[in-house]
């Protein structure tokens, strides 16, 4: 009885040995996000995904480590009943900006309204009103609750005309400024509250293997 179980135990620990060694093969055989894409269809396990780490965003153990490796790289994390791989397929550097912003709908307002409404926001912020204060007491979208911070964001994710009335300027940090888009009723009182700044990703292809 116990030569027999002595013996599954060894069957079952040369397939586990076989199994994390083919992965490792499969693993070292992927060299871009486009094989990895195809490497994901091959083998459809919802465990196994192509995710991006962003540096500025993902501040855990693992993160950490990888934005430490090189592209190509694998971090091996161990678990009881499963091994857990992290291969590195890309890493880029973008540009990144944040403000905060009061909304003023057009459409609801006309312009002269729009203007004692931001004049009165502009001064209360001089005389020392916490511009998250005013944000909650006059923005009119649903950013308002946010305090209407923007968060970190790059080119292409809003609207051209936003963006770049957001970003095409040289305001200076902490200073307050308004944004006029006539053309689609928006009205603005914006607030720089950060510099721009260059931000890490890392595209990882994680896979997961049962030991």
């Amino acid at each position: 009885m116990i030569k027999k179980l002595l013996t599954l135990l060894f069957f079952i620990t040369i397939s586990s040995f076989h199994a994390q060694t083919s992965v490792k093969k499969e693993l070292k055989n992927i060299e871009n996000p486009e094989q990895a894409d195809e490497y994901l269809k091959s083998k459809k396990s919802k465990k196994n995904k192509l995710i991006t780490f962003n540096e500025e965003k993902h501040k855990t153990e693992l993160a950490t480590k990888l934005f430490k490796k090189n592209v190509g790289s694998t971090e091996v994390v161990d678990r009881e009943y499963e091994k857990i791989y992290y291969k590195i397929m890309s890493k880029t550097s973008n540009t990144y900006n944040r403000v905060s912003y009061i909304y003023l709908n057009g459409a609801k307002y006309d312009l002269s309204e729009i203007n004692s409404v931001r004049a009165k926001i502009m001064a209360n912020y001089k005389d020392g009103a916490p511009f998250e204060f005013l944000v909650k007491q006059y923005s009119m979208d649903a950013r308002a609750e946010k305090g209407g911070d923007t968060g970190w964001f790059t080119k292409g994710k809003l609207d051209t005309a936003l963006e770049q009335s957001f970003t095409g300027n040289n305001h200076e940090l902490n200073e307050l400024y308004t944004v006029d888009l006539p053309e689609t009723n928006r009205y603005y009182v914006v607030l720089k509250t950060h510099e721009p700044k260059e931000i890490s990703e890392l595209q990882v292809l994680k896979v997961t293997e049962r030991k």
